[in-house]
């Protein structure tokens, strides 16, 4: 079952062992996420009926927009191995991990999470950002919730988008370690929106960071 998300259990596993959990919010004094071309698809030319679980679609807890869900039933079509709770779950640690990676410059660990687009606008962000001596000291509160915003077929490319609710204290310092904006003692709330893709029916299980946005 847990084969289509192999990336994202090694993304919790490795977050367990190497790093504590922080998240983010553009909040004027944080450099922007990357936003890669939008581009359109078409769900297969026979799809199959699939009901989705009944869970996600309670209005009190829910997991997928009303919008995704003849994407999601497309995806699970192409890949019936697909679980939308597991799915949200390595989201979430994909989540975390790439954004402490990106906020401590550890552009080793951005390769293998992220596509080429957003490696690249990570690795102009995080090159300006030590140009200008700055340090982002930003912590998770909370996430206070996933949901799947959409989900696409082209192909064998399948795509989903998640949006991502969280509290976080984030502070820019200079070399010295002074505050440059921001507190820590004030939570704030950050909207994203991230767009996963993984290939269909390759040996690459992977899913990988292909857009950022905010909601």
């Amino acid at each position: 079952m847990l084969f289509y998300i192999v990336l994202f259990a090694m993304v919790a596993a490795f977050l367990a062992l190497r790093l504590y959990s922080v998240l983010g919010k553009r909040t004027g004094h944080e450099q922007p996420l990357p936003k890669a071309a939008e581009e359109r698809f078409s769900p297969p030319a026979r799809p199959r009926t699939i009901d989705l679980p009944a869970e996600t679609r309670e209005p009190a807890g829910r997991a997928i927009d009303s919008g995704a869900e003849s994407g999601l039933r497309a995806v699970i079509a192409a890949d019936p191995s697909f679980d939308v709770g597991q799915f949200l779950e390595g989201a979430k640690s994909a989540y975390r991990m790439i954004l402490e990676a990106f906020w401590k410059g550890d552009e080793e660990t951005l390769d293998w999470l992220v596509g080429d687009d957003v490696r690249a606008a990570f690795g102009e962000a995080i090159a300006e950002r030590k140009a200008a001596g700055h340090v982002l000291d930003n912590r998770l509160i909370t996430i206070e919730r996933a949901m799947i915003h959409g989900a696409t077929v082209e192909g064998r490319t399948a795509r989903v988008t998640v949006r991502f609710d969280a509290d976080i204290a984030a502070v820019t310092r200079d070399g010295d370690g002074n505050v440059v904006a921001g507190s820590l003692t004030d939570a704030v709330d950050t909207h994203d929106v991230w767009t996963f893709a993984r290939t269909l029916r390759s040996d690459d299980p992977n899913w990988k960071l292909i857009e950022t946005d905010e909601a």
